[in-house]
């Protein structure tokens, strides 16, 4: 990994990253980042056309990196997919467990299998994810996890009680694994970034977030004071970079807000 400070090279020259959820928003934001500072990327996705349009992106920019499908709710599918990145590259130096999805919906109205649903890709999708990068992670040298929280994991918020559940839960579980790295010598680091509101196309698909869509923030300009816009993507894939690379080298079981002070 790079020593920090130092400048003649890319970030992450040399290093192999896997990123879920690189078809669109935060994941994507971030496959490209990875690769413009100089990281082979596995961008992996449920949803195909989205990635492959991502891998496009990266290629065009001269990057190395190689789509595929992946449903983070598979045991089977997490194992085809660190397969793939052994064959491809032996080694895996960075995980970014971004994929994720929202509900919005009164508790009363919340079904079970709603409920069941986010848990298996918000919570479930980041320990295969995590425990897969672990032990593959230990064979081949070390490495950093990020996992993508959000701000709702941190502060509840109404008619989001199973998101604001799975996304806790997420930073519990964050916490506890870097513990359990940083207790042996396996040099592998786990954090998290929680974020606030975003502009993604998350919300367009969510049922009941039409309010979010239509809000003076989402169309505020970058410009806009930081509590009366949502962030880009792209400024949340800059600290899940940061906490990815050696400037974050003593930073483990962490969770970096980047929510414009809305938890504070």
């Amino acid at each position: 990994m790079r020593e920090s400070g130092a400048t003649n090279s890319p970030r992450f020259a040399g290093q192999v990253a896997l990123v879920t959820g690189a078809a669109s928003g935060i994941g994507r934001a971030t496959a490209l980042l990875m690769a413009r500072e100089g990281a082979a990327v596995l961008a992996a996705d449920l949803d195909a056309a989205g990635t492959t349009a991502t891998v496009v992106a990266i290629t065009a920019m001269g990057g190395t990196t190689v789509a595929h499908t992946l449903d983070v709710t598979s045991e089977p599918a997490w194992d085809a997919a660190i397969e793939l990145v052994e064959r491809t590259w032996g080694r895996l130096n960075i995980l970014v467990n971004c994929a994720g999805i929202a509900l919005v919906s009164p508790v009363t109205e919340t079904t079970l299998a709603d409920w069941r649903r986010v848990m298996a890709v918000n919570l479930d999708g980041v320990f295969l994810g995590t425990r897969a990068g672990v032990r593959f992670m230990k064979r081949s040298g070390g490495g950093s996890i990020v996992n993508v929280a959000s701000a709702s994991g941190v502060k509840a918020a109404p008619a989001s009680s199973a998101y604001c559940a799975s996304k806790a839960a997420v930073i519990m579980f964050t916490k506890a694994v870097a513990l359990e790295c940083s207790q042996d010598a396996s040099g592998i680091r786990v954090n998290a970034v929680a974020p606030g509101g975003v502009k993604t196309p998350m919300w367009g698909k969510t049922p009941g977030a039409a309010a979010v869509v239509g809000s003076e923030a989402w169309s505020a300009p970058t410009d806009a004071p930081l509590a009366k816009r949502f962030a880009d993507a792209e400024e949340v894939a800059r600290a899940i970079l940061f906490l990815a690379s050696a400037d974050a080298s003593y930073i483990t079981g962490s969770v970096l807000t980047v929510d414009a002070g809305y938890t504070v």
